[in-house]
């Protein structure tokens, strides 16, 4: 085996896969069993005034795409699933992931409630 870019990332990314399955998993125990919700649905690193009520939903992704990730481990390691299957499926779990957290992350503080706050407070400072 020759050792270049492609070794080089796809070991990257298998060795990234430990470490993002120990974060996800950590986050649903957090959430689900200690009842933290300072890292649900994070904006600028702050979480919404009512996080328990996003707090379902982003330990429902975390569960899954954790559950995935540990999956993808086990198939990787057992050897009986081919390069480019374990690729795709880690990849696209990393972007659902980010693209899920993302939503909820907006969900959580809707554009129009930043709006009338802010118009709220202008009118009242007249």
């Amino acid at each position: 085996m020759q050792f270049d870019v492609h070794v080089a990332m796809t070991w990257l990314l298998f060795l990234a896969l430990f470490p993002m399955a120990f974060f996800w998993l950590r986050r649903v125990w957090r959430i689900v069993f200690r009842r933290d919700y300072s890292e649900v649905a994070l904006k600028g690193g702050e979480p919404p005034p009512n996080a328990a009520k996003y707090a379902p939903y982003t330990a429902a992704i975390n569960l899954i795409a954790g559950a995935i990730a540990v999956t993808v481990i086990l198939m990787v390691l057992v050897g009986g699933v081919p390069y480019e299957t374990w690729t795709a499926i880690a990849g696209s779990t990393i972007w659902m992931k980010f693209f899920a957290d993302f939503i909820v992350s907006r969900q959580a503080r809707p554009i129009w409630a930043t709006k009338d706050k802010s118009a709220k407070e202008a009118g009242a400072a007249k």
